[in-house]
């Protein structure tokens, strides 16, 4: 499994591009992104547990009941939720994309993000999508990727190379995510482009088992969000043979896909609102996998750690605490607890109870941007992680003032 450049354009048969098309009153800020794949695609997707959702994932569940999809376009600085005619104008986006492309309106997966409850003029997207598809190219990515985010700052983009059967394979993924992130599915906006072939029921299959331990396991702010979904395309280019059932090639490819979420969790987490640290939750010696995620979680939303992190207090107690709140069944007279950075590690407490350290020295280690927080429980066998950042200043600053 090796890291590569080009994102969503990795994979055999991608290309991807994005533009400003007046969306959003910056100019030099991207807010239109389209990714394509040369030939129809196997997809799967997951979607935001919220009651209220954003039109565009009711027109995109609708489109993929045939588990086929060739083109994703996503606007960004309008969430194109909670508008009269929301699912008008994201039918309209696609039928404009399909007729430039011509390819059908329902192979196209589409997706908004930014201010809910404006409403979403069409004109500008209408406009701007000749240039759009014109400008597709296999080192568009990184312009897909910019045209997505809205409060990020800065654009999430990974890719791997792997093998399944002798066959070279690729996986990319951009992502945007900052803010109004504690998904029950997934988290905000993820796109994920793959030339493996694969069928539409073990597609869906990995991506709705990796979501449980990877952008389930992330929070920001406890906020979940209306418009949270990830999309994955599979072109079955590389030409391996198609993977139909839970066998090695299978495994190789959950493998390959939570290599890429794992990283994806990691850029959203460090880049969450205001943040100065990425934070991630390590529980090991749980008694089931249940206890161990549901510790984590519980650990890294905890808004008192979160703060005392952004202070580099070694504050162990409000770990502590979150567990005890957690609902997780923990024996607390066996909990230990250590703080970990590039800087090195120090334990701070022993069975539920504190230990001597040096708060100097602990400082020095929870002033890194990278903070571990290990958690052992001594009860068990099972592990699990989750992401976080600290709670700062600027988080209430930058959310004041979002839609004015």
């Amino acid at each position: 499994m090796n890291f590569i450049s080009g994102g969503v354009c990795a994979a055999k048969g991608f290309s991807a591009n994005g533009i400003h098309c007046g969306i959003r009153k910056n100019r030099t800020k991207r807010d239109l992104s389209l990714i394509m794949s040369d030939v129809p695609a196997t997809a799967a997707a997951v979607y935001t547990t919220n009651l209220v959702k954003g039109a565009p994932l009711v027109v995109t569940k609708k489109h993929l009941e045939n588990n086929t999809a060739q083109a994703i376009i996503c606007n960004s600085g309008n969430a194109n939720t909670c508008n009269a005619n929301g699912i008008e104008i994201a039918e309209k986006m696609c039928d404009a994309l399909s007729k430039k492309i011509g390819i059908n309106p329902n192979d196209i997966v589409v997706a908004s993000t930014g201010v809910i409850g404006q409403p979403l003029d069409i004109a500008p997207i209408a406009n701007g999508i000749p240039s759009l598809v014109d400008g597709l190219s296999k080192d568009g990515g990184e312009f897909a990727a910019e045209g997505i985010m809205t409060t990020d700052t800065i654009k999430k983009e990974v890719a791997v190379e792997f093998q399944i059967g002798g066959k070279i394979c690729r996986m990319g993924g951009i992502a945007k995510g900052s803010g109004m992130i504690h998904p029950n599915m997934a988290t905000m906006l993820v796109f994920i482009t793959t030339d493996v072939n694969i069928s539409g029921e073990m597609l869906q299959k990995a991506l709705s088992t990796d979501i449980t331990n990877t952008f389930n396991m992330l929070s920001i702010d406890g906020d979940t969000s209306t418009n949270d979904m990830v999309v994955v395309l599979a072109n079955g280019l590389a030409e391996n043979e198609k993977i139909v059932a839970d066998n090695d090639d299978f495994k190789l490819f959950m493998t390959a896909l939570n290599t890429l979420t794992v990283q994806l969790c990691r850029m959203i987490a460090g880049d969450g609102e205001g943040a100065t640290k990425l934070l991630e939750c390590k529980v090991s010696g749980a008694d089931s996998l249940d206890t161990a995620k549901t510790v984590a979680k519980s650990v890294v939303c905890s808004s008192l750690l979160k703060a005392a992190m952004f202070g580099a207090d070694a504050n162990w107690g409000r770990v502590l605490c979150a567990i005890g709140y957690s609902g997780a069944k923990v024996d607390v007279n066996k909990v230990g607890v250590c703080f970990k950075s590039a800087k090195g590690t120090i334990e701070v407490c022993r069975n539920g109870a504190g230990v001597d350290f040096s708060e100097e020295t602990a400082k020095e280690i929870l002033l890194e941007k990278e903070i571990e927080i290990l958690v052992t429980l001594d009860s068990g066998e099972y592990s699990s992680a989750a992401w976080g950042c600290d709670l700062t200043y600027d988080y209430v600053k930058i959310n004041g003032d979002y839609r004015t």
